[in-house]
């Protein structure tokens, strides 16, 4: 390890957001992808990456990781246990890596290697699934190791112009000293809402002792208007023809339709989002509706699995209206991704990418505001640091 600098571990690597966010001040001693084509994307950007191992997380050992780590963070598949999937939560064939993971992080106890905070990343579904058994199932893996743990839900909202709410669990070793400053002794808004609290609370009472409430300062930060990321010339995409434009907004209720009319009105360049959603008619009966928004705020980028999951961008210029996909720049722009990051050709890919990630942006500020604070206040580092 290098002065100043502190090593850490990435798990569920993807195109390597997390790595961009901890920035320079962090080196990564190894990462783990199953994705060849994220790694290749993540190579890419990183260069050769010898520490990258392209495999499942399940057929990694720890006699991969080097040393003793300062962090390892793991942002694992979210779709078992998103609001919007299936309901399998940790018993599901993607969430469900988290165990591999975990196994990794017991067996590092056992040697005497344990890292010195992890993280989870992953969505605010991860609080209610299974009526919260799944969430007190990630508490009492963090305390079967002694760890201290808490939570904080962070919307990418306070840093760019995406919606995008994500639940960030950090655990330190009882070895680390934690400074009374970056805990809080009750919940804090706006870092754990109505519904992290209530997790708190379902939580067994023989957890009381390994909770912590973790303390954030809120951003001051300048954030970029959506407008200012949506181009007339995209890269990647095209904008919809007149009869695509008019089918969509034959989709919507007459209350998204006032809010047409009303850009209309205002007679200059307003720039909007539009999901298509599944909603019950007056009848009761399920059918697809196109929903709009105008306050310079973009939906939550998902991947492309179907194609309500694709946003629309949607620019009303005086009378006139017109539609097209986010382009992958304009993505990437939403998740804080830096210009010269080499996104891949396919759109899909590139979109997939993006919408599995976790934005730039709030990593950093973790990382500035309660990651590099906690290491940096431990005074008992363990003998083993030296990483090969």
């Amino acid at each position: 390890m290098t002065s100043g600098t502190l090593t850490w571990y990435e798990f569920f690597a993807g195109g390597g957001m997390a790595r961009l966010g901890l920035g320079k001040r962090w080196r990564c001693v190894f990462a783990n992808e199953w994705s060849a084509k994220k790694a290749s994307t993540y190579k890419g950007r990183f260069g050769r990456c010898d520490e990258l191992v392209v495999d499942d997380v399940a057929k990694i050992a720890t006699s991969n990781l080097p040393g003793t780590a300062d962090l390892a963070w793991a942002s694992f598949p979210c779709q078992d246990l998103s609001l919007a999937g299936a309901g399998a939560g940790l018993a599901g064939a993607r969430s469900g890596t988290f165990r591999p993971f975990w196994r990794l992080m017991t067996e590092l106890t056992a040697e005497n290697r344990t890292p010195r905070i992890i993280v989870l990343e992953n969505v605010v579904g991860a609080l209610t699934s299974h009526h919260g058994e799944d969430f007190a199932a990630i508490i009492e893996s963090f305390a079967a190791i002694d760890y201290r743990v808490g939570a904080v839900v962070v919307d990418a909202v306070r840093f760019v112009p995406q919606s995008r709410p994500r639940l960030f669990i950090i655990g330190t070793s009882a070895r680390v000293a934690v400074p009374r400053a970056l805990t809080s002794p009750a919940p804090i808004e706006p870092w754990h809402p109505g519904s992290l609290r209530a997790a708190r609370e379902r939580l067994p009472r023989e957890l009381d002792d390994y909770w912590t409430w973790w303390r954030l300062p809120m951003p001051s930060n300048h954030i970029r208007a959506l407008s200012s990321i949506i181009t007339d010339n995209p890269v990647g995409v095209d904008w919809h023809s007149s009869s695509e434009t008019n089918h969509l907004l034959g989709l919507m209720s007459p209350l998204h339709l006032r809010k047409i009319e009303a850009a209309r009105a205002s007679g200059g360049r307003i720039v909007g989002t539009v999901y298509k959603r599944t909603r019950p008619n007056d009848s009761g009966e399920r059918r697809q509706r196109a929903e709009v928004r105008f306050d310079n705020v973009a939906g939550c980028l998902r991947t492309p699995t179907g194609g309500s999951s694709r946003q629309t961008v949607i620019v009303v210029d005086g009378r006139s209206v017109r539609t097209r996909l986010l382009s992958p720049r304009e993505a990437a722009d939403l998740m804080g991704i830096p210009n010269d990051y080499p996104l891949p050709e396919s759109y899909n890919d590139a979109y997939h990418l993006c919408g599995d990630g976790v934005v730039v942006p709030v990593v950093s500020w973790l990382s500035e505001h309660l990651l590099r604070p906690l290491v940096h206040a431990n005074s008992t580092a363990p003998a083993n640091k030296q990483i090969a």
